[in-house]
This record gives C-alpha cells, sequence and structure tokens, in this order.
C-alpha cells in the first residue's frame, strides 16, 4: 500500500494504523472544529473530518492521499465533546453512566480530486458509575482530549462498558477495516 497522510494527531487512530500496517506520515493543520447549525448528527463528524484533511490537502501536492476523521459521542441526539475542564469531564461521564450512546467516527479519504466519505456508529453501553469511579478515572487518565470524556481501551471501557454493538476499534477513533479495505480503492 502506498504510503498515505494521516491528518490527525491523535495518538489512538496512528496506533490503529500501526496495527493494520498501514504506510503512513501524520501531518495536521490546525482547524476550527465547527459544524453547520442544523446539521444531521451523523454527518458532524464527516464535515469536521473533511476540514481537517482541507487544512491538509492545501499544503500537500493533489497526488497525496490524505486519510483525516473525526469521532462525535452522542447521547440522545445530543452531541457531547471534549470536556473542558476535570468538572465538565466528571459530568458527562455521569451523563453516560448506566446510558446507551452512540460514538461515531466520519472518515474522508482524498487524492486529486476523488474523496471517499462516510461515517461509522457504534452503540456502548455502560454501567451505573458511583462519583468515586468517575472522579477515579477522570483524576488517573485526564480524559480531556477525548470526545465523551473517555477512552474504551483504558480502565473505564474495561471496568465501566457493559457491551458493545457495532465495530470496537471505531469506537477508539478509527473504524480501521472499512478504512484499509476504503484506502484499497482509492489506489492508496
Amino acid at each position: 500500500m502506498k504510503k498515505i497522510i494521516l491528518a490527525s494527531g491523535s495518538p489512538r487512530r496512528k496506533q490503529l494504523l500501526e496495527w493494520a500496517e498501514v504506510p503512513f506520515e501524520i501531518m495536521v493543520k490546525e482547524t476550527e472544529e465547527t459544524f453547520p447549525v442544523g446539521l444531521k448528527v451523523e454527518e458532524v463528524a464527516i464535515h469536521i473530518a473533511r476540514q481537517k484533511a482541507m487544512a491538509v490537502r492545501s499544503i500537500v501536492n493533489n497526488d497525496s492521499v490524505i486519510l483525516a476523521a473525526d469521532t462525535i459521542v452522542v447521547l440522545n441526539e445530543r452531541i457531547i465533546g471534549k470536556p473542558k475542564n476535570r468538572k465538565d469531564a466528571i459530568n458527562i461521564l455521569s451523563d453516560l453512566s448506566g446510558h446507551q450512546h452512540r460514538v461515531i467516527t466520519g472518515v474522508v479519504i482524498m487524492r486529486d480530486t476523488k474523496e471517499i466519505s462516510f461515517s461509522d456508529s457504534t452503540d456502548v453501553y455502560f454501567h451505573a458509575l458511583s462519583r468515586k469511579q468517575i472522579e477515579f478515572y477522570v483524576d488517573k487518565y485526564k480524559p480531556y482530549d477525548k470526545a465523551g470524556a473517555y477512552a474504551i481501551q483504558e480502565w473505564i471501557g474495561v471496568v465501566g462498558i457493559r457491551s458493545v454493538k457495532g465495530d470496537f476499534y471505531n469506537v477508539m477513533g478509527l473504524p480501521v477495516s472499512r478504512v484499509v479495505k476504503e484506502l484499497e480503492k482509492m489506489g492508496g
């Protein structure tokens, strides 16, 4: 497979591509993670991923294959972003505790004038978590760079998640098996 450009600084996406043995380099250009009001939740992550891909596209040659992704957490059709601070992280996890939510990752792959975009959705069911468990997790793992204030591959995923319906790796930040298939279609 041809080397691609990963338009993401996420250590989890980097790890997942390494596990899939996809050759890549990381190139990130800061973008605002904004979206138009009224956009369907399934389209939000794709919109933000496209912004990331376009930002990198502006600084590389058109023949490069660019992969960008964005992950959002949705609880009762409300998008939950990254926590602003400790209190916000505790509040987010308290909201997720004992409930089911969706994790949606939007993916955009660009090369020349071609673009493949899609989203993948996974349902995650949390056990009811105590305030003590939530505070322990936030204080030890500091999940401030994670949508929904958690990483499924950390302590909270092992102890707090009852079940997952869909692609586990999507919850980590990238539906890798589908990405590999789409990269092959793109000629990457």
